[in-house]
């Protein structure tokens, strides 16, 4: 039977102190214990919301006391505006920084596919503000962002020099367990492939409430289980709880779902910055992420 509960932003739990605290994580709500999760991917259909999911996440989580890192995987490059860096201080992303590729990989017929990653993340990372917001923890935690540009089929084994860079640092950054890592992915999982995916949690299969974007969440889901990424949710976005009871979806889709709610004031600052931070919706925001949180839990 599909599991099609969704906690409700009014009484869903505000603060993730409690939750995951330990190893098993918190009972769902038939009783049984969820496992931890740290490292969480995004991914589905272009103009979903995925993006702005992962941001308001990582932000909620940082509000929670939570350090977080904040990883921009999509060649879309659009993570770090909505985390609210301006233009001038979004860095190049790791795919385009050709030195490094050189350095670590090499440019002759030859090349490195082991190259050194551990102090890439360091050197590349950059702070994003956390955004105006109740506190949920003693103190905001640290929020970082890396860029790290497309992957060109990672899934199958990338032939280019910085896909290997930029597994190798993605790998790296994975094992890194007591920091949370949000992974912005484009429509698939390539980034992850065969190496990395046993690092990663859980997966958030983003969708819109129609018909293509849940055949694309459809085949990201089983793309996702073909690696071994079984631990999965969809989050529905633009819609409430009741929609999502409603909404005729189509088989293959995780069992454990979620509807994450249509935002006004998201909605109006779009047409005036990329920033999903400190909205007036923040507190119907931060309830709704609570409920990703404990879905993740129970998935």
């Amino acid at each position: 039977m599909m599991n099609n509960s969704v906690s409700s932003p009014a009484t869903a739990r505000p603060n993730p102190t409690v939750w995951n605290a330990s190893p098993q994580g918190q009972p769902g709500a038939d009783g049984t214990l969820g496992r931890p999760v740290r490292k969480i991917a995004f991914a589905g259909k272009g103009g979903v919301g995925k993006t702005a999911l992962a941001a308001l996440f990582g932000d909620w989580l940082a509000r929670s006391g939570r350090d977080v890192t904040l990883i921009d995987a999509d060649t879309a490059l659009s993570l770090g505006a909505a985390c609210g860096l301006e233009p001038a201080a979004l860095p190049a992303s790791l795919a385009e920084r050709e030195d490094l590729v050189r350095e670590r990989i090499g440019d002759g017929v030859y090349l490195n596919l082991t190259p050194r990653a551990d102090d890439l993340p360091e050197a590349i990372r950059v702070a994003v503000p956390v955004g105006d917001g109740p506190l949920y923890g003693p103190r905001p935690g640290d929020k970082r962002l890396l860029v790290m540009g497309g992957v060109s089929g990672g899934g199958a084994g990338c032939a280019c020099a910085a896909g290997h860079l930029l597994q190798a640092m993605l790998a790296h950054v994975l094992t890194a367990r007591d920091v949370w890592t949000l992974i912005d992915c484009e429509a698939g999982v390539e980034h992850l492939g065969r190496g990395t995916v046993a690092d990663v949690d859980a997966l958030c299969v983003v969708s819109e409430a129609s018909a293509r974007s849940l055949a694309v969440a459809g085949r990201v889901s089983a793309m996702a289980g073909q690696l071994g990424l079984t631990r999965q949710v969809l989050v529905v976005t633009g819609a409430d709880q009741a929609g999502l009871a409603a909404l005729p979806l189509p088989a293959g889709l995780p069992e454990v779902r979620i509807a994450f709610p249509f935002l006004p004031g998201l909605a109006a600052r779009q047409a005036i910055s990329g920033s999903v931070l400190s909205l007036p919706e923040v507190g119907l925001a931060d309830a709704a992420c609570a409920a990703l949180a404990e879905a993740l839990g129970r998935a």
